[in-house]
Order: structure tokens, then sequence, then C-alpha cells
């Protein structure tokens, strides 16, 4: 689809055809009935007069003018003759409900049809219920979904329709202006529909239920306009597991790829992750109040010590911190609150203080200091059936009024999700207090918008790099590996090949002992038995050659003094290109499951920091008393083999550098893989 289509009519409806008169139909009209929608509603179909009570047209010509917007709800075969009549007429654009197109095995030709069909004509779907304009009340939505009318909120793209219609039952007071599906993407994809609604300043931030992400360079459009915006884009990701990639494809046959490469480009872009459903909502919650704000620094208040040592427990493995109070919030405390309360963050305030609000208000006021960028309030309202709630109900009068005293950031936090009721989400977003649902969920929410903004240096550097997969492959040999590689800066270990035991004792003492023997014919030689270490002679180079199972040789001189070894790799991934590795190398490698991964090109600050987040970077820096790494060693390395792809992008198909041994003055490749088109 032309990247300047303009969506602004199918989305901003003034007027709506709905064309069958199935269940389906009548039901869309309903719902725009029930929401008072202000514009022309017009039913089409060929035989009846009326459809859910209002006049029906009998064919798309038969209309008093080309609709906004048209939901299209008859079978496949006659939705391409009716979204053809659309395109011919100057419709804004259409909503296909039928399904039956690429996501079923027979389906590919009949939704290259429709796209033909739709010529310059936007198009939400097939295989999708539509779309729900909360702001300006016009929903193209066959089915029921729990939204209502709002002024302003986030808006959601998804390709489940189902997933949608169950975000629209949320209960925690998130507003929701716009929540569209689109289906299997025929014509228009998720990444311009949300440059559309990026668009709209009602909107404040931006959800995608993302099962493949398809066209990378729309995204990376769209994530350049967020930040332009300074809205943020927060992501739940499917397909981490092979179960939910074979249902990705069969639901959608879009290219889901690599879990690594999709978590490598939503960190490229910029966009917040969400691991869950519940979580996606309370990030786009954050997102909703305070846009791309970061959240690291956080206290924590409640008013019981089990409380306490929860909010510190499950923010511990999180990249967030419980700074130290300051004696100026010391004082006040010490002056509203009683002993035997220990000062500490995360605080337990004790019951002490229940019920009297201007105490608790000057409490939680002090608590929102300059160095705290999110204060949260543990509250879990009682059964509204079995206790009254009018203490609690003082708490959150404190709360309400510590945020207008303090102008701090407050989350109000309900230890279990059930035990905040909406009206009270809705009364804390009123005041702009997030409503974060569970501990889990409300941390891993406020660690999520600490992942990194794409950084200007990625931007300079240009889009992701692609390959030319598909082909034949050859895989060389690890001396033309290395070979290779070395023309790009890489340090490799001086080396020799042979083909008999008597040149490789010769390749050995021309090199210099102590020397490794490596046996040619397989990627992973030492599991083959190809690999000898620390050989100190030639009559030891002689014997271990003989008793290898090897026809071809390589001698090369052994590393000394090595501080860590690293795993640097690079694989094509056909959905989101060429992904770059790094990670614990060695017999490290499976144990620590130590690696993170970036897209190509990444700048050297990129590089640096995914470097710096390793547990191995420990020895990297220096551990127990051994001497650091040259760091500017390592980034030479690992941008030699990026320099690599980038020069063979159209044939390279995977590198691997494991080991990269690093020294206190070197990083040298000892070991090294190629895989490339024949």
């Amino acid at each position: 689809m032309d990247r300047d289509v303009n969506l602004e009519r199918l989305l901003r409806p003034r007027s709506i055809a709905v064309i069958g008169g199935g269940a389906w139909c009548e039901a869309v009209i309903r719902r725009l009935q029930d929401w008072a929608f202000p514009g022309a509603v017009w039913p089409v179909h060929p035989s009846r007069g009326s459809v859910a009570d209002l006049p029906a047209f009998a064919s798309v010509a038969d209309l008093p003018d080309a609709p906004d917007a048209a939901f299209v709800g008859v079978n496949r075969q006659a939705t391409i003759e009716v979204v053809q009549a659309l395109s011919a007429r100057g419709a804004g654009g259409a909503v296909c409900f039928a399904s039956g197109f690429k996501e079923s095995e027979d389906g590919e030709p009949l939704q290259q049809s429709l796209a033909s069909a739709a010529g310059a004509m936007p198009l939400f779907g097939p295989n999708c219920y539509g779309f729900i304009n909360a702001l300006d009340r016009a929903a193209l939505w066959p089915d029921v979904h729990g939204l209502t009318p709002v002024e302003q909120g986030v808006a959601i793209i998804g390709q489940s329709s189902n997933i949608l219609l169950n975000l629209t039952m949320q209960r925690r007071a998130l507003p929701v202006a716009y929540l569209v599906a689109a289906g299997n993407q025929a014509v228009v994809g998720m990444a311009d529909i949300g440059r559309a609604l990026l668009h709209d300043e009602r909107v404040t931030a931006l959800g995608l239920h993302v099962e493949g992400f398809g066209d990378i360079r729309c995204y990376e459009v769209l994530a350049a306009l967020a930040r332009q915006k300074g809205k943020a884009i927060v992501v739940l990701k499917s397909g981490r597991s092979t179960a939910a990639q074979q249902a990705t494809l069969t639901h959608t046959a879009s290219l889901a790829g690599s879990e690594a490469g999709a978590r490598a480009l939503m960190a490229r872009l910029g966009m917040m992750r969400a691991a869950s459903l519940t979580q996606f909502l309370s990030i786009l919650t954050l997102a909703h109040l305070h846009g791309r704000r970061r959240f690291e620094r956080i206290a924590s208040l409640s008013c019981s010590g089990g409380e306490a040592s929860l909010m510190a427990d499950t923010a511990e493995d999180l990249p967030l911190t419980y700074p130290l109070l300051t004696d100026e919030q010391k004082t006040t405390f010490r002056k509203h609150l009683r002993p035997p309360v220990r000062l500490v963050n995360p605080l337990d305030y004790h019951t002490a203080i229940w019920r009297d609000r201007e105490a608790m208000q000057a409490v939680f006021a002090a608590m929102a200091a300059d160095h705290i960028d999110m204060t949260c309030l543990v509250l879990d309202y009682p059964h509204p059936e079995r206790c009254a709630r009018t203490d609690w109900d003082i708490c959150l009068e404190a709360l309400i009024a510590a945020k207008e005293q303090s102008g701090g950031r407050f989350a109000l936090v309900a230890s279990l999700p059930e035990n905040m009721p909406e009206d009270i989400a809705a009364r804390a977003l009123d005041a702009g207090i997030a409503p974060l649902l569970g501990l889990d969920d409300a941390l891993a929410s406020l660690a999520a918008t600490l992942q990194p903004p794409a950084s200007s240096a990625s931007e300079a550097l240009g889009p992701v790099l692609f390959g030319a997969g598909g082909g034949e492959r050859v895989t060389l040999s690890e001396a033309e590996a290395k070979a290779e590689l070395a023309d790009f800066g890489l340090r490799v270990p001086p080396s020799e090949t042979a083909d008999t035991a008597d040149e490789a004792a010769a390749r050995a003492r021309a090199i210099g002992f102590p020397v490794v023997l490596k046996g040619e014919g397989a990627a992973h030689k030492s599991e083959a038995g190809l690999v000898r270490l620390g050989l100190m002679s030639e009559q030891a180079v002689y014997e271990a050659t003989r008793a290898m199972p090897a026809k071809r040789f390589l001698v090369e001189a052994m590393v000394p003094d090595g501080v860590a070894e690293l795993l640097v790799g690079v694989v094509l991934d056909p959905a989101h290109g060429f992904v770059l590795t790094i990670g614990a190398g060695g017999t490290l490698t499976e144990l620590l499951d130590d690696a993170t991964s970036l897209l190509i090109p990444s700048s050297r600050a990129t590089i640096e920091t995914a470097l710096s987040g390793l547990k191995i970077a420990r020895l990297l820096q220096g551990y127990r008393g051994k001497p650091p790494a040259d760091p500017r060693r390592v980034l030479e390395a690992i941008e030699a083999v990026q320099a690599y792809i980038v020069a063979n992008a159209d044939r390279v198909v995977e590198v691997e550098i494991n080991p990269l041994i690093v020294t206190p003055e070197q990083a040298i490749a000892v070991d090294a893989l190629i895989v490339r088109k024949a």
C-alpha cells in the first residue's frame, strides 16, 4: 500500500454503508444506533427493503453518495465484487469481514483478487471484525464490545479480532480511543494504520498485538513518527514458542520470524514490550498518562510489612531501584508516623495513621520527592458485598490530595488484580494516578518503560539490513572463514592447514608451541573429537593428528591470558533482517544463557550498551583480581563481523565466532563459521 494513503475517511467517517443482511450486519447497525452515530448509515441488500429497521439500497451504485466507510459482510466471493464496486464508486475505505482468504489453504489467489479489486481504496482485512472509533462514535464492529465513547485515549491494533474484543472488556478504566482489527492486511498493514492513528492528537499512546511484523520499513516509519509525536508504542508479540509460531502461520499466514529478531527489532525501534495481555494494558496505562517517560527510581508505600517485602522482592530481578530516603523525607515521616516505624523504602507506614487523612497525605506527598520517578501506594479494596470501603476511600482521597500537593507521579497498586474496583481505577485515572493491577504486572510495567528508546545513532545508520535468503548453501572451512573475516579487521591466531600428520607437525614447529590441532569437516568440533589443545611438541602434534578422525587439519597458535570468552553470531532472519547476537562463549554458551541480540547495522554505542548488560561483562571489567579487557578491542572485533555482513549481505546467511577469546590487550577469534549462498 502507498505509505501516504489517507485513512481519514475510513477511520473517521461521516457516512457508513453496511453491505449484507445477516445477523452480523444488523449488529453493526445496532452498535451505531446505540452510540447515536451522528452520520448517515446506509444498509445495502439486493432484495430486502430494510435492514435493522433502516431502509436498504439495492446496490452500492444506488447509494446517495460514495460512503466514507463500508462494512462488507457477505461471503468471500461476493466480497471481491462488492469491494470492486465500492472502489469504483469512490468510497473512503472498507472493512472486509469474510474469512477464507490467505489464512486458508485455498485462499491466496482470492486475497490477491481482493487486493486488486480494492485498487487505491484502503481496506481493513479480510478476516477481521473491523474497528471502533470511540472518539467519534463510529463502530464498524459486528459483535458485542465493552468500549464507551471517550474524548481521548489509547489506540490498539491487533490481528486477532477476538483478542481485541476481550481487551474491550477490561475493567481498569483505561480509555480506548480506537480499536482496529487488521486481519490479513491484504491492502493496509498494521504499521500504516498505526501511523494514521498517531496523527490524531486525541490518541495518547499506541498498542500493538503483533503476530508477525511484516514490512519492517513501515514499522521504522511508524516508530519515527511516534518519537516525533512523543507518544509511546507498546507491543505484545506472539510467537515465542514453536506452537505459537505454528498457530500464527495458520491464523494469519504472516511470518513471525525468530523471537530474538523480534526482541531486537522492538528494542531498535524504541517500543515497550509487554509479556502478557495484563502487562500490555498496564504499560498502556502508564503511557496514556505519562507518554514516553522512564520509571527507574521508585518508592513504595503500604500499611503492611508483608506488602513492603513483596514490593521489594518483586523488583529484585528488574532494573528498578528503591532510592534511599532523604533527611527531609525522614523528618516528615517522624513527624507523622509513630515508632517503631522503620524509615526505609519500601515504607510500611503502619496502620497507626489509617483513617487519618491529613497524616497520610503528608506522608504520601513527602515520599514523592524529586529523586523518585514513581511513587506506588499499595491498596487492596475489600470485597464490595462483604465489607464497607469507607476507610479505603479515605486513603485514596489522601493519595489524590498528595498528588496535588507534591506534583509527583503516583500509581495505585492492588496486590491482587481483582481487588481494585473499576470505579476506583477510574477515579485514580481521572486524578492522573495510574491504576496498576497486581504487584508483578505493576512493577514489570514500570520496568518496561526502561527499554531503551531508539537512539539517534541507530537512525543515522539507516534502516535494518536484509539479505537474500533461499537457494543452496555452502559452509566454508574454518580456515576460509577466518581468512574472509580477517580481511575486515577481525584478529585471528596464526594458523596453517595440513593434510598429513607430518605436515601438521612441521606447521606446528613453524608457528611455535603451544598449538591447537583441529580436524576439519564438522561445525561442532569438540563434540566430534576434532580438537586437541595445548600441544607442546612436534611428536604430540603428530600423534594427535594420527588419532584424529579427519582428512584435513588446522594447526594454530594457542591464545594465552584470556579473561573471557564471547560468542559473536549473525543469522539472517527473513522477518527481521540480520540479527547480531553477543553473549557468553565457549563452554558457557549453553550453561549461562547469557546473550543479547541487535539488528544490523548497530552503532558502537548500541553494541557497547548491549555488552555491558551481559552477566559475563563482569569478567571483561576485571573480576577477582584478574586484569580487565580492553573494551575497544572487543568492539572492534564485533564491528569487523558487522562490516563483513554489510559487505556480503547479498550472499551471507550465517556467521559465528565462538569463542572470541578476550585478553587484556586483544580480542581474537579462535573459531569461525560462515554459511552463505552457493
